[in-house]
């Protein structure tokens, strides 16, 4: 193949994306293993390198002797021109080989508007878009990540999915690719299949009824499992985490350490799928975590630490966790930052505690603008509390504040949606109540609303959604109403987050409006400036698809939707419950206030999920 040449790299923005050879970047002796996998980020190189992910795989994969794994990202379109114009095949960044070289190819999902980014890495490398029409000469495609929970849309494009956690499931299809070495790809695969957690769709065929919804989804084998089950990482705390990061040359999105305290969440929120997909909860040691971030800033050399989990104040010690880090570490100067925060669960003598070597904006995600629909949602904090959250951040010195929000829920409103901008006016009326001689000048609220999609396995996954019009009509009296100049408001455009439905509740027959919407063109959907909305009207027109169909229609409960053969933990019950009360404006406690009966204990049969075998007293 053409190597990347110096004259390339001058004529592209951010070169550094393309050179690899970072520090604590893994170099093999490529011919002294027998499996060679390229781990596949369908964007742009500083999104991928923030993602954990792909940073634990990575590691897991290469603390195997027999397996080389690297990193692969999608160019962005400077860079792809140069390379289509000089015959430069897409190449991981570590040997710079060509993608046709290796053995897997293991793709993330984690949006589904990156999805033409898929079929362009595939393309640039030179191999067949569709699972189809790709030969036993071509690399094995595997798909992961929380997009996976409803894998129909890509039914031609991956080989299988990994559904779950993949750390174990992973290694289990290498060892098996490495008995089946010299076989076929079919044989692979259908054994592969056997694996809980592997989902081969050209192994399954589906049925449909004359009014378009699914009448049967059916293995073509007997040997072949009905149900796909998830699967899970039961001993979080024993489980391989990296003990160093990659440092990339550039600045990427979440340019710090990422350390993950624990999985899952108890919360309920009745709108969120990780929320859903990823109980039971497990979490890891303090110990352990103060352990692996010494490790972790003693590799890297990063003076920032962010700790990552679904919500992060619900870790059960916190308080302890973080007063060690910040004591540990003072004398490196090495910041602690949280992610979005829980409104209820905000601490001042936390938030105290990290400013003490550095103080960065706050955020909060209250989701909605009335109690109503916070309670629709169950989203499980009140008005109270973010007052009395903001109250306590402007009395300590804080002037930044960040709010997360969504538009176009279940069973909203307009009035609803105009409580946000009520919300944010009270947070500047916090502000203006703290003495003048303490509150910090320049006060900057943030407003940032995000159209909601309906996702699978949550209580809304019947739910349509809100229409375009409907959603520019709020976003509209929104506007209007926010006019004090302490308030930005950042909102998203709709267009994107329709197809995005599409995709998000698709079938197999989306998957050619897919490859139809890639070969007119369509890539890096996800960024505004690449996005194109009439290319992907007229691929849904090509291929005789009714994207309304998928995103607009409630669906009953009776109906058999793309992704029922999937068993995430959670009952079909239960979610069926939880959407009859947000239509009832019921709530539903925290797990941790006692068994909801979702009914991860019974799937799993780890006894109970909280207070049980998989969280355990561990303090």
């Amino acid at each position: 193949m053409n190597k990347i040449s110096d004259d390339i790299l001058y004529r592209v923005e951010k070169p550094a994306r393309y050179i690899g050879g970072e520090f604590n970047s893994c170099i093999k002796d490529k011919n002294k293993v027998d499996i060679r996998f390229a781990f596949c980020f369908p964007d742009v190189y500083e999104v991928g390198m923030s993602h954990l992910g792909m940073k634990i795989l990575y590691y897991v994969l290469n603390q195997r002797e027999d397996t080389y794994c690297e990193r692969v990202f999608a160019p962005w379109p400077d860079m792809e021109m140069q390379m289509r114009e000089n015959n430069i095949p897409l190449y991981a960044l570590e040997s710079k080989d060509s993608l046709g070289e290796f053995d897997f190819l293991g793709f993330t999902l984690q949006y589904e508007m990156s999805y033409t980014n898929i079929l362009n890495m595939l393309d640039m490398a030179g191999i067949p878009v569709r699972a189809s029409k790709r030969g036993e000469d071509h690399p094995i495609v595997i798909c992961g990540g929380p997009c996976s929970y409803n894998p129909e849309p890509l039914y031609d494009i991956a080989d299988l999915f990994v559904i779950g956690e993949g750390e174990e499931v992973t290694n289990e299809v290498l060892d098996l690719y490495k008995e089946y070495k010299g076989k076929s790809k079919k044989e692979f695969l259908r054994e592969a299949a056997k694996i809980q957690g592997v989902y081969v769709p050209s192994l399954y065929e589906v049925n449909y009824k004359e009014d378009g919804t699914i009448k049967e989804f059916k293995p073509l084998f007997d040997d072949v499992p009905k149900t796909v089950k998830k699967r899970i990482i039961h001993n979080l705390n024993e489980n391989v985490f990296p003990d160093k990061l990659i440092v990339p040359y550039n600045e990427i999105v979440h340019d710090r350490i990422m350390l993950e305290t624990f999985r899952g969440c108890t919360r309920g929120c009745r709108f969120c799928q990780a929320g859903m997909i990823y109980r039971p909860v497990r979490e890891k040691k303090t110990s352990t975590l103060i352990e692996q971030a010494e490790q972790l800033i003693k590799n890297t050399g990063y003076e920032e630490l962010s700790l990552t989990s679904l919500s992060i104040c619900d870790y059960s010690d916190i308080q302890n966790l973080i007063n060690s880090l910040v004591e540990k570490h003072k004398e490196e100067n090495i910041g602690i930052s949280l992610p979005s925060l829980r409104i209820d669960s905000f601490s001042v003598d936390l938030i105290k505690e990290i400013q003490k070597v550095r103080k960065t904006g706050l955020t909060f995600a209250p989701e909605a603008g009335s109690q109503r629909m916070r309670d629709v949602i169950n989203k499980g904090v009140t008005e109270q509390n973010l007052m009395d959250s903001v109250s306590s951040a402007f009395k300590s010195g804080w002037s930044t504040i960040k709010l997360y929000f969504m538009i176009g829920l279940p069973y909203e409103t307009i009035e609803d949606v105009v409580g946000i901008a009520d919300l944010s006016k009270k947070v500047v009326s916090e502000y203006m109540k703290v003495p003048k001689e303490v509150r910090k000048k320049g006060l900057r609220v943030t407003v940032s609303t995000s159209i909601f999609v309906p996702k699978p396995f949550t209580p809304f996954q019947w739910a349509p959604m809100d229409t375009m019009p409907s959603v520019r009509e709020k976003i509209s009296a929104l506007r209007g109403e926010i006019t004090d100049k302490r308030i930005t408001y950042n909102w998203h455009e709709t267009p994107v987050s329709y197809l995005e439905a599409v995709f998000a509740r698709g079938d197999r027959r989306v998957c050619d409006v897919l490859v139809n919407a890639f070969e007119k063109g369509a890539k890096f959907d996800g960024w505004s400036e690449y996005f194109k909305y009439d290319v992907w009207m007229d691929a849904l027109k090509e291929a005789g698809v009714d994207g309304d169909f998928y995103a607009y229609r409630e669906r009953s409960y009776d109906e058999i939707l793309p992704w029922e053969f999937l068993d995430i933990g959670v009952s079909k019950e239960f979610l069926k419950k939880e959407n009859e009360k947000a239509r009832n404006v019921e709530v539903t406690h925290d797990c941790r206030q006692g068994c909801t009966n979702c009914g991860i204990n019974k799937s799993f049969k780890e006894g109970k999920c909280f207070e049980g075998a998989l969280f355990t007293e561990i303090h």
